[in-house]
């Protein structure tokens, strides 16, 4: 599992949908999710700090979950299929020791998350079947130097490898 942050929002050319996009840390990969207007100006509205008059939704379920002693903790995004995303948004009782996992569409987890101020994370089935890389210079950089790194490499190297790993354990 990794952690997440929000880069933005984009618009999908053909479609015209929203897009919430996600990159890891380092900005090396992303994971594009198609979403709804609706979750897409949400997200929108929290990344630009434009508050509104009235709580929207998402506010909302944060203040229920406050004003019910939880606390959100973080929100996952863990499943695809058929390129549907799940999520989970994750809360926490610290007086009742119990944590509630709420199902969720990612568009609403990412949502209540950036307003929870807590991490979202993206599981390995999601990112291996969605990623997308961001920096191809640096992926095609390390991927020279694996390739001059197998290049000399002969198989006596691995005698000597086992045999130092061997001397090692006992």
């Amino acid at each position: 599992m990794i952690e997440m942050q929000v880069m933005g929002i984009a618009l999908d050319t053909r479609s015209g949908s929203p897009i919430v996009v996600l990159n890891d840390k380092d900005n090396r990969k992303a994971l594009p999710i198609w979403i709804g207007s609706a979750e897409a100006s949400a997200i929108i509205r929290k990344i630009e700090n434009i508050n509104s008059i009235r709580p929207m939704t998402h506010d909302l379920f944060n203040q229920i979950a406050e004003q019910s002693g939880y606390k959100i903790t973080k929100a996952e995004i863990n499943d695809v299929d058929d390129q549907t995303y799940f999520a989970t948004v994750y809360m926490y009782n610290e007086e009742l020791d119990r944590e509630l996992q709420i199902d969720s569409r990612p568009s609403d987890a990412i949502a209540i998350a950036l307003r929870a101020d807590v991490p979202i994370f993206v599981t390995d089935n999601v990112l291996a079947s969605g990623l997308v890389s961001t920096d191809i210079e640096k992926d095609e950089q390390e991927a020279q130097e694996f390739r001059n790194f197998i290049k000399d490499i002969k198989p006596s190297d691995f005698d000597k490898l086992l045999k130092k790993n061997f001397e090692s354990d006992q």
